[in-house]
């Protein structure tokens, strides 16, 4: 197994959904690896945690990564963290992502949980699922 792609996939989901045009009118420049310190705007979208597993064959060092991307908001409902949500997914399903290290064989949406978060914030987790090679 390899988790030396981490990194590159990450900075490749980062790069992808802050250039997006539809993700960039829903949030603006509020696309995030980390959050900011200091007060955080009405919604935004942030990159989070992820889930590593073997996939090596005979071929190739890889590994499959259940990644997280949070779509969260201060909004009364669910209906514009909703509508970005669906903006993360038409951005990242099926895309092919530029790795500076590896390559991305396949990413697809595998899930989403939408739910009240602390504080009274919305949230809504779309976890997707990547198979990198090393190659």
């Amino acid at each position: 197994m390899s988790y030396a792609i981490s990194a590159a996939l990450q900075a490749a989901v980062y790069s992808t959904l802050a250039g997006d045009a539809a993700v960039r009118a829903a949030v603006g420049d509020h696309v995030y690896d980390a959050l900011p310190s200091g007060p955080l705007p009405g919604l935004y979208v942030s990159i989070g945690p992820e889930e590593v597993r073997s996939a090596d064959d005979i071929s190739a060092n890889g590994a499959w990564h259940d990644l997280t991307v949070a779509v969260m908001t201060d909004a009364s409902g669910f209906r514009a963290a909703k509508q970005t949500a669906v903006a993360v997914n038409d951005a990242l399903h099926g895309a092919a992502l530029p790795l500076s290290r590896g390559q991305l064989v396949d990413l697809r949406f595998l899930k989403a949980r939408a739910k009240r978060d602390t504080g009274g914030l919305r949230r809504i987790d779309l976890t997707f699922r990547a198979r990198v090679e090393d190659s």
